[in-house]
């Protein structure tokens, strides 16, 4: 059993056009998605429209739940001047989608479990198994890990969120992030540099004959490109959003 596994396309379809191709050569049996795949970029009906085709299950994650409603989950506050542009964006992405798009995304799953081989199995969720706005970084200390995770330990787990690609022991098992599609970059740099990623980032988790790997991908995909497709989109504050492709 070889499942694919990918999160955090934010709306980039251009990097998901990238996995996807990746995937096709991967001899995958199943592929799964841990949400946040429409909200922030500049492409979120062609994400909808690839996501439709593949068919593959795909977890809620804050950022579908804010797109469909507004609210606001997270617990820690929110700067006014970003949440503003963010809404503005978002009234943005609900204009390109139609209805039958915003009802794919309303069935979007909370937590998917994946059967593997030997009884085992894959729990998937976009940040903890109870919440979507839970977040597990890799320096995410032992107690804070165990709290999200520890009562699932009996099982491989999964999630996204946090953009950052990591595999922690839990158990006999493991718990891994496949890390950000449509976002990925360094958590290790100053704000006033932040530079985004020129790659698209998924996981292939393979159980086979008794044994478990996993694997960590990054695909490249043209920068040129996606910031030609936001200067055409008109998605509002596309240049912010270039600069932080500009090396």
């Amino acid at each position: 059993m070889r499942v694919a596994v990918f999160s955090d396309m934010h709306g980039n379809d251009l990097a998901f056009e990238a996995i996807e191709m990746d995937i096709e050569k991967q001899n995958v049996d199943q592929a799964v998605c841990l949400g946040d795949a429409i909200q922030g970029g500049s492409q979120p009906a062609q994400v909808v429209q690839r996501l439709r085709r593949l068919g593959c299950p795909v977890v809620m994650g804050n950022a579908d739940a804010w797109l469909l409603s507004g609210q606001e989950t997270a617990d820690e506050g929110i700067p006014p001047e970003r949440l503003r542009k963010m809404g503005e964006i978002r009234l943005w992405s609900l204009s390109q989608l139609t209805e039958d798009d915003r009802d794919f995304i309303s069935r979007f799953k909370p937590t998917i479990t994946i059967p593997l081989e030997n009884n085992r199995s894959l729990l998937c969720f976009h940040g903890s198994p109870v919440s979507f706005n839970d977040a597990i970084p890799p320096a995410a200390p032992e107690e804070d890990f165990q709290k999200h995770l520890g009562p699932y330990s009996g099982q491989i787990l999964t999630g996204g969120h946090t953009h950052a690609q990591q595999i922690r022991r839990i158990g006999e098992y493991f718990f891994f992030n496949p890390g950000s599609v449509g976002f990925a970059y360094s958590h290790n740099q100053p704000d006033d540099q932040f530079l985004a990623d020129p790659w698209a980032e998924y996981a292939i988790l393979t159980d086979e004959n008794g044994q478990v790997s996993l694997e960590f991908r990054r695909v490249p995909f043209e920068v040129s490109q996606l910031i030609r497709i936001y200067r055409e989109s008109g998605r509002p504050y596309a240049e912010e959003a270039i600069a932080q492709y500009q090396r």
